[in-house]
Formats: C-alpha cells, structure tokens, sequence
C-alpha cells in the first residue's frame, strides 16, 4: 500500500506552551490535526477554568490562516483543586479533562499532586460530572528505579483508583510497557490508553545509540524492545482502548542539549508520517484510521471528523531545527529521511 486516505485524525496528548513557541507548535499540530487534547503543565499551570478559557484565546489566535483546528482544554490537578472547579470546567464546554502529574515527575510538574487519596473528593466530582481523568503514571519516589515507575504506579496506585471509582474515565497517557497494556486490558471500557509515535519507534537502546542521545529523552522514559513490541501490538490490535496521542512536547535546543537535559520529544511536524512508519512496520496501515481518528473521539464523546487527510509513501527530509522567535526546536528525526508524507 503506498496511498492511504482516513478521516482526519485528533491529537489526544500535546504540549502546545506558549509565548513565544505558540505559533509554531500551533501551525505544526493544526496541519494535521483537527482536534488536540491540550496539556496544562505551562510554567504557570492551568489551574482553573479561567485560566484555560484565557490559554484556549491564545490557541485560537495562532492558527495559520486558513487551519481549522480546535484545541481541547485540560485542567492541572493541585492539591488545592476543588469539587466546585470541576463542576465550573464541565459547564464550561471547553474543558474536556483534569491531569494528573505527580509533583516532580516530568517538566512544570512541581505543582502536582502529592498525594492523590487527599484528592478523592475530586475525582469523585469527576467522576459524577463526566470529567476524564488523564494520568501521568508514574511514581516518583527516589528508590524506584526510573525503568519501573509505570508499573509501580498500577500496582500501588491506579489499581485502588479504578477500584474506588469504577464509573470515572481514565485515560493512561503515553504508555510505555507491556505492564500497562496488561492492566488497561484487564480494565472495563471506561480505561482506556495513548501511545506516542516515538514510543513505537524507539526502545531505550536509542537513547544511547553512538553516544548519549539528548533528543530521546522523555518521561516516561524509553524501556526495552519488548515492551515497545507489546506497544506495537496494541496500537494495531484494533482495540478500541488504544489512541492517538503525541505527547510532542517543543524544548529549546539549549535546554535539551545540557547538563541537566530536560524531557519531551517533538513529533509534532511529521506525527502522521511517524505513526504510519510503525504501523506499515508490522502490515497494519488499515488499522491506522481507528487508532487515529474513531477511537480517542469516541472514548471522549466526540463527533468523528468530516474532513479527510492523504498519506503517501513518499520521502521528505526533516529539517535539523525549526525555528522560532525565542530560538530553535530539534524535531524528531531531524535531519533524516522519511518515507512516509501528509499530502495537501
């Protein structure tokens, strides 16, 4: 197969920030996504519903003229968010789910929950409001080593929350092992997953590959070849549980390449490119439609889109950087070839 034309897709996980790298990460995600779910981890999170109606203004007016694109707005779960501001974000319209990071987890998180049980009442709010629960899931605690926190935070945590509140919608974001593939099949249809491109093209040996591999590196962190494999059969498994979701997330190149690098792989520009290389990897391009434009909408209540995009294979180069007014950005797969393209 060397065309492939499907609904047009949503983005259920992105980091879009703000200021200056609003417009390019905006004009990179609204040619090919009609919808994203948009994460609040800005340096001041989104908190409350007036603050997203605010960042969702600021969304809206760096769409490239002539882009349709609806940003879905989320809320930044506190240890201070109350019941009353959930029942604000589901009147609002705008406000399509509530995050969870633990604090210290991965970038702007330090804001995050420190302990989630002092949060129940809120996702009990949700729980009766319809709001979805988005979870960074990992644990944080220093003597876990980084390669097992996904699994520690189903066994001691997302377990009893499931358990507790069996009608709440949650969606794992950004799973990266075969743990959590696991334990979101075991789950009744109210849990449900996204899975990135980069972590079903990459396993933890490319963080390493010829020497230290800043632009690899995102939390949760890249794991074993048997864990990307058990992502893979996932996304093409036909599951409905399974969706898009990037969780493409633009640093500046001076941050990424430090000391101290920060987290986050930016897809943005060629995520459909991306998806398609893993899927056409194991014969499923024909399951790639639902991964990307049936499921996610569904699971959120949200009509499929009308419009179509065309896939080819046909090769592009990606850039070394994209530029921006505060800098430059290292997309994946910079400076390499893909074999895949979106087609106007």
């Amino acid at each position: 197969m060397d065309e492939l034309v499907i609904r047009q897709p949503d983005d259920f996980h992105i980091h879009l920030r703000d200021d200056e790298m609003l417009p390019l990460s905006v004009e990179h995600v609204s040619a090919q996504f009609h919808r994203a779910i948009v994460m609040p981890n800005l340096r001041l999170p989104v908190v409350s519903t007036s603050m997203a109606t605010k960042y969702r203004k600021r969304i809206l007016a760096a769409i490239p003229t002539g882009q349709l694109f609806n940003p879905l707005m989320t809320l930044y779960l506190t240890d201070r968010t109350t019941p009353a501001e959930i029942l604000l974000a589901k009147e609002s319209g705008i406000v399509h789910g509530v995050k969870y990071y633990p604090a210290g987890a991965t970038t702007n998180s330090d804001s995050g929950v420190t302990d989630l049980e002092g949060r129940f009442k809120v996702l009990e709010a949700m729980m009766m409001h319809g709001v979805p629960l988005l979870l960074h899931g990992e644990v944080t605690d220093k003597d876990v080593d980084i390669f097992d926190r996904e699994k520690v935070f189903l066994d001691s945590i997302l377990s009893r929350v499931v358990k507790e509140f069996p009608d709440l919608k949650i969606v794992l974001e950004h799973i990266t092992t075969s743990d959590s593939v696991d334990f979101v099949d075991a789950c009744s249809d109210r849990v449900a997953a996204t899975i990135t491109a980069h972590h079903l093209l990459l396993n933890r040996g490319d963080l390493f590959d010829g020497g230290i591999r800043p632009h690899h590196y995102c939390l949760p962190i890249l794991k074993r070849e048997e864990h990307r494999l058990a992502l893979l059969r996932a996304a093409v498994s036909g599951s409905p549980k399974y969706f898009l979701g990037t969780d493409s997330a633009p640093h500046e190149t001076h941050t990424k390449e430090a000391s101290c690098g920060c987290a986050g792989v930016y897809t943005a520009h060629a995520a459909m490119e991306c998806y398609a290389i893993a899927f056409d990897s194991v014969g499923s391009l024909d399951k790639l439609e639902n991964f990307a434009s049936t499921f996610g909408a569904r699971f959120y209540e949200l009509p499929l889109n009308m419009g179509h995009i065309k896939l080819v294979r046909k090769e592009q180069m990606i850039p070394p950087t994209y530029a921006y007014s505060g800098g430059t950005i290292v997309p994946f797969r910079a400076g390499q070839a893909l074999n895949w393209s979106v087609e106007a």
